[in-house]
């Protein structure tokens, strides 16, 4: 498994460069994993390759992670000249404090599964050959908890730390947007797929 979750397919959105498509494709997948805070339930990531990119944003808009010990998870968008649109920056400040999301966010850089159970990023981590089992294990611990409970814990968490406030979500929605039709986006995206394909 190289990848938990891909995020957008670069090369295939290479021909879409008007801003208004991007200002859709980000309000959409925002207010996808916005509903998660909602459920009555934990929303657990079994996180069985590596989280990049847009990967690394629904892994975080999840309640907690369970990782396999050799993945690794980046917030790399900016290294393509973009930003998380999609919750990722308030929800990363939320998991891990403010000065070590900027530096995730700001340098792009990618943590190992070890470094990702250090700074809180990840919940859990196991060698890969047991995380079918300890995920099935995890989901029959959360199915011994009554419902009701489960949906207090839950709400009251998310109570604890409101970060889903509208102006917020738009403001970086319309950053993404810039970005994403700004010539720096795509000359390094251009630099990225060369040395993929050197």
């Amino acid at each position: 498994d190289r990848a938990f979750v891909s995020g957008g397919d670069l090369k295939e959105l290479e021909s879409v460069r008007e801003e208004p498509f991007a200002l859709d494709m980000a309000r959409r997948m925002r207010a996808t994993l916005d509903r998660i805070p909602a459920l009555p339930f934990p929303v657990v990531a079994i996180v069985n390759g590596h989280a990049i990119g847009g990967g690394a944003e629904v892994a975080i808009a999840c309640d907690y992670r369970l990782a396999a010990a050799d993945v690794k998870i980046g917030f790399t968008q900016a290294t393509l000249g973009l930003l998380p649109a999609w919750g990722g920056i308030e929800r990363l400040v939320q998991t891990v404090g403010r000065g070590r999301a900027l530096h995730l966010l700001t340098t792009g850089r990618t943590i190992d599964a070890e470094e990702a159970l250090r700074v809180g990023l990840f919940e859990e981590v196991v060698p890969r050959a047991q995380l079918e089992e300890r995920a099935a294990g995890l989901a029959v611990e959360l199915a011994a908890v009554p419902p009701g409970a489960l949906a207090g814990i839950k709400s009251a968490a998310e109570a604890a730390f409101p970060y889903a406030r509208p102006e917020l979500a738009e403001r970086a929605t319309a950053d993404f947007a810039r970005a994403w039709t700004d010539s720096a986006h795509w000359e390094a995206l251009e630099r990225a797929q060369a040395r993929r394909r050197g």
